[in-house]
């Protein structure tokens, strides 16, 4: 290895992965906190730029922003989507690490959402759910608009990566099916049982994160099965039972329809305190492990997931602090602090799980996870 080489390939040595590159991204400024996603979508972001790469020099997005950045490191491993952002860089160029600076996605998300235009910290959960959303509305508009043309169809199923269903009038679409709903998105149902008639009526709604509660001293699967457990409707909650054609009393579940190909689960660290008067962190010690059984689905069937992300808090509260990130690659364990990148044991992971007592000196906190779904593909 050569004097030039990086701590990071001295660590790995002849175990770097062949053909990969790891990259840190600059922070400007407050950028640290505008990241924090994991995304799986190299593929379909490459695909999209190399359909889109001359419409992008015309009608800029956020989405052609993202896919010319990811076209720019030919990413090949997952990242989460801070200034921070996991890299796995294949090109030309020898060297194997090093710092990007995401300028022009940069810039466009500031120009998108005035919350991202100050040097406050940004919460990376907030970001998260703006950046999913953005892109399946960009998707849905580009789909939508090709479909509507004549003859059109199958370029509008290759832009959405889905297919495109009518009703049997033909008057109406259903929602087109975009690569990141096929990524990221599950099926909740909520369960209502009349105590009265016994019927029970379901509703189903679609979810892309899954926010948790959390105690003190718990773990992930706890958090989960709290999520799912019965609650009762009653006195001033009572519900409207249909059959019944009256307010009742009722138990109420919420359970997961369909898991999702990526399993993306929001710790809710952060909590509003009557008494003080605004928001506190939680700084609990919620175990997560690396290989997780999702239960109480629907069918009953668990469902096996593999962390590959986390996206780690950094502070004592809510208004102030940094993130980073941790990102499983080829059996390795990479912690990524903006521009600097490391190699580190798997064994440290679980010193991101929190602190067990009220009072602690200790304030780097797992705050998203990212699990993906091992039976995939199989």
């Amino acid at each position: 290895m050569g004097a030039t080489a990086s701590k990071l390939e001295k660590a790995l040595g002849d175990q770097f992965p062949e053909g990969e590159r790891y990259f840190g991204l600059e922070n400007f400024g407050n950028t640290s906190s505008l990241f924090g996603d994991g995304f799986s979508l190299l593929e379909q972001l490459l695909e999209y730029y190399s359909n889109n790469k001359n419409v992008a020099e015309v009608d800029e997005n956020l989405l052609t922003c993202l896919a010319d950045l990811f076209n720019q490191c030919q990413i090949v491993a997952r990242l989460t989507p801070r200034s921070d952002w996991r890299i796995t860089e294949i090109n030309s160029s020898k060297k194997k690490t090093g710092v990007i600076a995401p300028k022009r996605f940069v810039q466009r998300v500031k120009k998108q959402n005035e919350l991202f235009r100050s040097y406050m910290h940004q919460d990376a959960h907030e970001f998260l759910n703006f950046l999913l959303n953005e892109l399946v509305d960009i998707l849905e508009k580009e789909g939508n608009d090709i479909n509507d043309s004549p003859g059109t169809s199958s370029q509008a199923e290759q832009n959405v990566n889905g297919p495109v269903h009518l009703q049997e009038n033909g008057a109406k679409k259903e929602p087109l099916l975009t690569w990141v709903h096929k990524s990221f998105q599950g099926i909740l149902t909520n369960e209502t049982r009349c105590l009265r008639c016994e019927t029970v009526t379901a509703r189903d709604e679609t979810f892309l994160d899954l926010s948790l509660d959390i105690e003190q001293n718990s773990s992930i699967t706890s958090c989960l099965k709290n999520f799912s457990s019965t609650e009762t409707l009653n006195a001033e909650d009572k519900f409207f039972c249909d059959k019944c054609c009256s307010l009742q009393e009722a138990q109420k579940r919420m359970k997961i329809k369909k898991p999702p190909n990526v399993l993306v689960i929001h710790l809710k660290r952060f909590k509003y305190i009557e008494q003080l008067g605004r928001y506190k962190k939680l700084s609990y010690r919620v175990v997560f492990p690396l290989e997780l059984k999702l239960s109480n689905t629907v069918e009953n069937a668990d469902s096996e997931y593999s962390l590959f992300a986390v996206v780690v808090h950094v502070g004592s509260g809510p208004n102030h602090g940094h993130y980073i990130s941790l990102v499983k690659s080829h059996n390795h364990w990479l912690f990524f602090d903006d521009e600097n990148v490391e190699m580190m044991d798997e064994s440290h992971v679980q010193t991101f799980f929190g602190s067990a007592q009220e009072y602690s000196s200790n304030t780097d906190h797992g705050y998203i996870l990212f699990y993906e779904n091992l039976s995939v593909g199989n």
